[in-house]
């Protein structure tokens, strides 16, 4: 029995094609999250920079983001309805996480007492150590949810902005709806694009 030549051919080019597509997810951040982008009735809007946002009718509830911060305290994003949060998915380990947690640390002071607070969520660290070396490096004095295997961050409803990759930041308005999203780290001028819109928000 002959075999065709065009088989291994062809085998090569789908593993060649993978391979093409697998690189494609992490040439901008980390990782993928491993979440979905959402179905054909998405109502948001990818602007400039690569943040996208939400009309304010079209916006949806954050799912629950409750637990064990990597401190060992507890926390609850719901009890912060009334002020604008900004969520940032990050991992010690990651470059890009690196990049951005000093812009992340700044902003976070400075808009604090026009009602924003920000909340990290730690993911993919299998213990804390290297987390809390992180934290205390880069001067971040807001808390993080401890979710070492991203069962928070697949809380998120598809459809709306979820986190797909790592670095991820999202913004929840005062009524704890999904505002805005980047998949990319973020400098000052970028979250300020973000949470500046919500902060004028009546």
């Amino acid at each position: 029995m002959s075999v065709s030549p065009a088989h291994p051919r062809r085998r090569a080019f789908l593993l060649v094609t993978a391979a093409a597509a697998a690189g494609a997810l992490t040439l901008t951040s980390c990782s993928s999250g491993g979440t979905s982008g959402g179905s054909g009735d998405t109502k948001f809007v990818t602007g400039t920079g690569g943040i996208a946002t939400v009309a304010k009718g079209d916006r949806h509830n954050a799912p629950d983001l409750s637990g064990e911060t990597v401190d060992g305290k507890k926390i609850d994003v719901a009890d912060l309805k009334g002020k604008v949060v900004v969520l940032n998915v990050w991992g010690s380990w990651c470059a890009p996480c690196r990049a951005e947690a000093p812009y992340l640390a700044k902003v976070a002071k400075d808009t604090r007492a026009k009602g924003v607070e920000f909340v990290g969520i730690n993911t993919r660290d299998t213990d804390k150590g290297p987390a809390v070396a992180f934290e205390q490096q880069f001067g971040v004095d807001y808390p993080s949810l401890y979710d070492p295997i991203g069962k928070l961050i697949l809380r998120f409803p598809k459809g709306s902005l979820n986190p797909q990759a790592i670095p991820s930041t999202i913004v929840l308005d005062r009524n704890g709806k999904i505002a805005a999203r980047a998949l990319l780290a973020l400098d000052d001028t970028k979250l300020h694009q973000m949470i500046d819109p919500l902060i004028a928000e009546k």
